[in-house]
This record gives C-alpha cells, sequence and structure tokens, in this order.
C-alpha cells in the first residue's frame, strides 16, 4: 500500500531488533580498531591495515540500519522481514569478519589471491556479496510493487536508491573480474583515509556513491514530499531527477575510472 498524504512515514512497526544489534556490533568494531589504531604500524598497500575495517564499519552499519528502517514500513509477513534481517546480517558479519581478520594479519582482504587461505576468504566475500545481493532484489521488488506505508515520494526513493545500489553492486562484479579496483595504474598511494588511487582509475569512487544512494535517495524522496501545495506529479518528478543527477555522475565515476583516469 502506498500513501501519499504528506507525513504519513510515520507509520510503521519497531525497527528491527537483529539489524540494530548488527549494526551496534559494527560501530562497537570501529571504537575498538581506532583503539588500537595508533598502536600499530605496519602498513597494508601504503596505509595503517586498520583504515579498511574501520571504513567498512561505517559502511555497513549505515546500510542495516536503512535496511531496518525499510523493512519497519514493508507490509509483508513477519517470517519474510525475518529472513530479511536475518540473511543481511549474517552476510555483513561475515564480511567485515574476513576483512577485520586480515586487517590483523596485515594483509589485504580483497582481491588477495596470495595464498590458498587469501584466496578462500576473498572467495568467501565475493559469495556474500552475490547472497546480499539477493536480498536487495527482494527489497527492490517490494519497492516496485508498492509494499511500502510510505509517502509515494518516499517509495519512489527508495525504489531508486535500490536500483543504483545494485549497479553499485555490479560494478563491485567487474572489480572481481579485474583483479581489484585500479585500472591503469600502479597501485601506488592514494588519496588520505580513502586512499583511491591518484595514478590511475579507481573504481571504488563509483562504487561508494553507489552504495550510499540507498541512504540519499529515500531521504530526498522524504524531503521531497515536505514540499506543502506541490503536486504529485511534481515531486515524483523531483525524485526521478534527483536519481538521474546521482546515477550519471556514478557513471561518469565509473566510465573515467575505466579510461584509467584518476578522481583527482
Amino acid at each position: 500500500m502506498s500513501i501519499d498524504v504528506i507525513g504519513i512515514d510515520h507509520i510503521r512497526e519497531k525497527p528491527d531488533s537483529v539489524l540494530l544489534v548488527t549494526a551496534g556490533i559494527q560501530l562497537a568494531g570501529m571504537v575498538a580498531m581506532l583503539m588500537v589504531l595508533p598502536f600499530d604500524s605496519r602498513l597494508v598497500s601504503g596505509v595503517n591495515p586498520w583504515f579498511k575495517p574501520i571504513k567498512f564499519t561505517q559502511s555497513i552499519a549505515a546500510y542495516v540500519l536503512t535496511v531496518a528502517w525499510m523493512l519497519a514500513y514493508l507490509r509483508i509477513s513477519r517470517r519474510g522481514k525475518q529472513i530479511i534481517s536475518w540473511g543481511v546480517s549474517v552476510c555483513v558479519l561475515f564480511q567485515i569478519s574476513f576483512i577485520t581478520l586480515q586487517a590483523a594479519r596485515g594483509t589485504p582482504s580483497h582481491f588477495n589471491m596470495s595464498t590458498p587461505f587469501d584466496a578462500t576468504v576473498a572467495l568467501l566475500m565475493d559469495v556474500m556479496d552475490l547472497l546480499n545481493t539477493i536480498f536487495v532484489i527482494a527489497l527492490l521488488v517490494f519497492a516496485c510493487r508498492g509494499k511500502y506505508a510510505v509517502s509515494r515520494p518516499t517509495q519512489w526513493g527508495i525504489a531508486s536508491g535500490l536500483v543504483i545500489f545494485l549497479g553499485a553492486a555490479a560494478i563491485g562484479a567487474v572489480m572481481v573480474i579485474l583483479g581489484g579496483p585500479i585500472v591503469g595504474g600502479d597501485g601506488g598511494p592514494g588519496l588520505p583515509i580513502l586512499n583511491w588511487s591518484t595514478t590511475g582509475g579507481d573504481l571504488r569512487a563509483a562504487h561508494f556513491l553507489g552504495l550510499h544512494a540507498l541512504q540519499i535517495l529515500p531521504v530526498s524522496g522524504w524531503l521531497i514530499n515536505q514540499w506543502a501545495g506541490s503536486s504529485m506529479r511534481l515531486k515524483l518528478a523531483g525524485v526521478v531527477a534527483t536519481a538521474t543527477v546521482i546515477a550519471a555522475f556514478i557513471t561518469f565515476l565509473y566510465v573515467q575510472a575505466m579510461n584509467g583516469v584518476p578522481l583527482l
């Protein structure tokens, strides 16, 4: 059921406890790693090994909290919600566990085929990404069927955010096929904190923005719906325009990276 009344987005159930606990684990892990980071002088790919899991805990926490918010408004069976929440939680917990393990070992996690163990870890993370994508597709199907009890602009924001998220997942698959995110560079020192390449194209920029469109677009849809006096057609056009601009910028970043051009 899609609701068109301004402000109706407060009709929801309690946030899923499994996903909230998962987000809490991510944030607790982030704090612990921030405490360890100053005492570790090792470098992995030119940066402290704890930078990567710290970034991933933040990104994963944002993702699972977004899914928890979606499930609170989603009108399907309780069993269906439990399958999604547990599935997403298991996938991301396995991923952050592997990333943290490899950081502790002082070796790269993704695209690391240097030993049979490292290759197994990289493969398992790819499998978790694929499984998680299945749950994202399910959430998108529900959005297309109008199963979220939110305003139409918000629902369109959810749908477009999920579509772009899946596009970002496809970029992740390209990185796996290429054996890494860098095109035409030597993998030397990158941008501060982000560590994106400054010598060649880096697909992580497009991948990153695409993943976080899942937060940007539903919020944009909700904000656009607050335009008192505007017609529903104009509001929906605003959501489509916002999604188009984000998708176009991601496409630009992707094409630039594939041509070996660094972000900066």
